[in-house]
């Protein structure tokens, strides 16, 4: 069976996150490969974005929150224990995510890390 040449692009791309621009992790912004089946953290690790993950990674805390402007609905979706964590965050928006929990599929994503992190504004306020 023939495909069509849009068939064969799908299948063979990764893909991409979108970086918004971050002012000490990533002041230019970026634009990643991301590979299904992997966490925004891990990905954003991989690729030398430091994202706070306090917790390891355990859902634990949200350091490592997470605004996902375009693409959340492809995710998968967030237990209550994610959402539990998530009421705690800083700047919490409809469109929250702990990275460590959101696991990407096969659609681009556009993520904004938050100015602060719950550790931060803690500390910030001494």
């Amino acid at each position: 069976m023939r495909r069509a040449p849009n068939d064969r692009l799908k299948e063979d791309t990764m893909p991409q996150i979108v970086i918004l621009p971050h002012a000490k992790l990533c002041p230019d912004g970026a634009v990643i490969e991301a590979p299904a089946g992997k966490s925004i953290c891990d990905i954003l690790l991989e690729n030398d974005i430091d994202i706070e993950h306090a917790c390891e990674k355990s859902c634990a805390c949200t350091t490592c929150h997470v605004l996902v402007r375009e693409g959340i609905e492809s995710l998968n979706e967030a237990t209550e224990l994610e959402e539990d964590m998530l009421d705690k965050a800083w700047g919490l928006e409809a469109v929250s995510r702990l990275s460590c929990q959101s696991i990407v599929a096969e659609a681009d994503l556009v993520v904004e890390i938050p100015k602060y992190t719950i550790n931060q504004v803690s500390e910030g306020s001494h």
